[in-house]
């Protein structure tokens, strides 16, 4: 009897043990539901509420309900945020320079060190979150493609001075024009310059190099002009004096081979009357322009060319003996000519 009395009181203790837990498992869930049934909006914030992956914009703000383990809410802060570029701000408050993000060249093959801070809002949160992977890596790479594009078209100079405003007015209106384009849901709120200085000293070196190189290049452009101008004129004054010179040798040629041609035309008219005469005279004046050039060699046989003597030295020595034949033979020759003639 005694045991059947523990049996159901041990009995009774656990139910109740399980009742408990079960009430506290509901309690629980009830809790959890109730609380995840709820959601509060800042006045800073922007509600994005999905149901079955469908995103929508909660308007208003404050105390919200959705619909438990259905609807999910991603809270988008709405406030102006902003990132700078060529500078990073330390923990201490100091900056650091970013020289791979500052460091610009201008029109005039210059560079320059800028810094600039961007601001921004997002004005359309279901793009912000849903249209890009990470909408701000995005607006960063437009913003430093904008100033680099817009940098490219100033000289040093006036970026450095009296150009800022212009430079920053045009690369805000670059970076809005880019951001409608890419369709993120972020609005520029402000493209501001915060520094502008001169590059450091190793980009200073290599400044002063191309700067050398330029002057060095003007300089030789310099020089070649120089020499074109003064060499131009005289080959100029040179080719007309050849060609000057080609027409002279030109009309010369011409007039000799004319004169040859009339020459030889009248002594082929005589030759056509006399033929022997003609090959006689034409004989004895060929002679007469050979004869005087001509040098005989006298040769032994053993290879060694003993003297020469000129042929000339042998018609003298005939002139000085018979002079009296050469008259008669003159006359005599003179005679048989008249003869033929006749």
């Amino acid at each position: 009897m005694k045991d059947k009395v523990v049996d159901v009181k041990e009995n009774n203790s656990t139910d109740i043990v399980f009742k408990v837990i079960r009430y506290v498992v509901i309690g629980l869930f009830l809790l959890v539901t109730v609380f995840n049934s709820f959601y509060s909006v800042k006045e800073t914030e922007t509600a994005v509420i999905t149901t079955f992956g469908k995103a929508k914009v909660v308007d208003g703000k404050g105390l919200k309900f959705k619909i438990p383990y259905i609807q999910k809410v991603i809270k988008v802060d709405t406030t102006v945020r902003g990132f700078s570029i060529g500078y990073y701000e330390n923990e201490d408050g100091s900056t650091s320079d970013v020289n791979e993000e500052s460091i610009m060249i201008t029109s005039d093959y210059n560079f320059v060190d800028i810094d600039f801070y961007i601001s921004y809002e997002i004005k359309d949160p279901i793009r912000f979150l849903y249209h890009s992977d990470r909408p701000e890596l995005i607006l960063k790479n437009i913003a430093m493609g904008s100033i680099r594009s817009v940098m490219s078209a100033y000289a040093v100079d006036t970026a450095l001075t009296t150009g800022k405003a212009e430079i920053q007015s045009n690369i805000k209106q670059m970076i809005i024009a880019r951001l409608e384009e890419a369709d993120i849901g972020i609005n520029l709120v402000d493209a501001s310059i915060q520094d502008v200085e001169p590059p450091t000293d190793d980009i200073k070196s290599a400044f002063k190099a191309v700067e050398t190189a330029k002057q060095q290049k003007e300089s030789a452009i310099n020089e070649a002009n120089k020499y074109r101008n003064e060499q131009l004129p005289a080959a100029e004054a040179q080719a007309d004096k050849i060609l000057q010179e080609a027409e002279a040798t030109k009309t010369a040629r011409i007039n000799e081979a004319t004169g040859q041609a009339a020459r030889f035309n009248a002594e082929y008219e005589e030759y056509k009357k006399y033929p022997l005469i003609t090959k006689r005279r034409m004989f004895y004046e060929a002679m007469e322009d050979i004869l005087p050039k001509l040098k005989v060699i006298i040769d032994d046989g053993s290879g060694n060319v003993q003297k020469y003597y000129p042929i000339e030295s042998f018609a003298n020595m005939g002139s000085s003996t018979g002079s009296s034949s050469t008259d008669s033979s003159s006359s005599s020759k003179s005679t048989k000519t008249e003869e033929a003639a006749k």
